[in-house]
């Protein structure tokens, strides 16, 4: 089954909004895995928009209570931009996973994936800096997923690769799906076969994931925030997790 990650950067934006502490970010993660969600996702940033530092502490120190009473075991994720201050932070955290992103300070949120043949040494370095404290997973654009970024992406080997879905998500919603389905399957595919595991995300929601996983089964992870917080607007967060389980479930 694609395990779900709920990212909870909006719950943090809507708290720093009035400078309190509602809602109570680490206490909603703790709902979350209750309501059977199998990891939290995070984003900290250098201005402190989305979640923050205290954050990231208080809510690995959470998911590793949790596991010491709950199997399977939870994972906590962390993305960002591998700065020299957001490596140091994933090396002292030691999440389950570490999402580098190519996303710069400035960036409204997420918007591409690695050129990784452009970036490679600096991409090799810092996997090789996080080797052993984390599962490390690069950001990848299908849509830009040439024979060069292939090559690149078998000499960098990481652990895993995540599916930056934004295109897919557009796609979808246009009713122009079955192409662009058939390039992310492809490069998952890719991935695959040289023994890198897939992830995916970024604007993924109730109507389009399961077009998705259909194309894609052997997904690892999808994580999925700002959909899910909006969905539960709506729904209710119970019931929001719960919908996302069960198009993620097998058949």
């Amino acid at each position: 089954m694609t395990h779900l990650s709920v990212n909870v950067n909006k719950l943090a934006t809507l708290r720093n909004s009035r400078e309190k502490n509602l809602p109570d970010v680490a206490a909603w993660a703790l709902k979350i895995l209750e309501f059977g969600a199998h990891g939290i996702t995070v984003h900290p940033r250098p201005d402190g928009r989305h979640v923050r530092a205290h954050d990231v502490t208080a809510i690995s120190a959470l998911v590793a209570n949790w596991n010491k009473t709950h199997t399977p075991p939870a994972e906590f994720n962390i993305e960002g931009y591998p700065s020299d201050d957001f490596v140091q932070m994933v090396l002292k955290i030691r999440p389950h996973q570490c999402t580098l992103v190519p996303d710069p300070p400035e960036a409204l949120t997420s918007n591409a994936g690695w050129e990784l043949a452009k970036n490679e040494t600096s991409l090799r370095e810092i996997l090789l800096k996080l080797k052993g404290s984390c599962r490390v997973s690069l950001f990848v654009d299908p849509e830009k997923f040439s024979a060069a970024e292939e090559a690149a992406l078998a000499r960098l080997k990481p652990e895993r690769i995540e599916l930056y879905t934004e295109s897919y998500s557009d796609a979808f919603a246009k009713g122009d799906r079955l192409a662009v389905t058939g390039r992310y399957a492809v490069v998952a595919e890719k991935a695959r076969a040289l023994g890198i595991g897939v992830n995916g995300g970024h604007d993924l929601n109730q109507k389009n994931l399961g077009f998705l996983i259909e194309a894609i089964p052997w997904m690892d992870e999808v994580s999925i925030g700002h959909a899910l917080i909006c969905e539960a607007l709506e729904d209710g967060m119970e019931k929001t997790v719960e919908n996302y389980l069960r198009i993620l479930q097998p058949g």
